[in-house]
């Protein structure tokens, strides 16, 4: 089970890295979503990953640590928050330079297959 686990951590991960590294705001945001899911995920396996655990102690010897659940939780309401900021972010980006590309500049290979593409019409 912890194989599995840490297999699908690690895909979060590097799914949402490569999408942050794209040049579109709206990968970039998926990217971050998908790193903040990795983080959650990694976070609550640091507590140790328990079946039949309590949730309170003193209702038996075998309960689940509260720390991890407390951490995700506060993580879940940043990483909301920083998906809120980063999608006006973009929207303003977007009417401000007229692209969503994240540097605010349209490839050269865009604008070379755009006038080739014009020529040949």
């Amino acid at each position: 089970m912890e194989a599995v686990y840490a297999f699908c951590v690690g895909i979060l991960t590097t799914c949402g890295f490569f999408l942050v590294l794209r040049g579109r705001t709206f990968t970039v945001v998926i990217g971050l979503t998908l790193l903040s899911y990795a983080v959650n995920l990694f976070l609550f396996a640091s507590g140790r990953l328990k079946l039949d655990g309590a949730a309170v102690l003193g209702q038996s010897t075998d309960y689940g640590d509260p720390l991890p659940q407390a951490l995700v939780l506060t993580a879940i309401v940043i990483g909301f928050a920083m998906t809120a900021f980063v999608v006006i972010l973009a929207m303003r980006s977007r009417a401000d330079q007229g692209n969503d590309h994240v540097d605010g500049q349209i490839p050269a290979q865009s604008t070379k297959a755009t006038a080739s593409h014009k020529r040949n019409s």
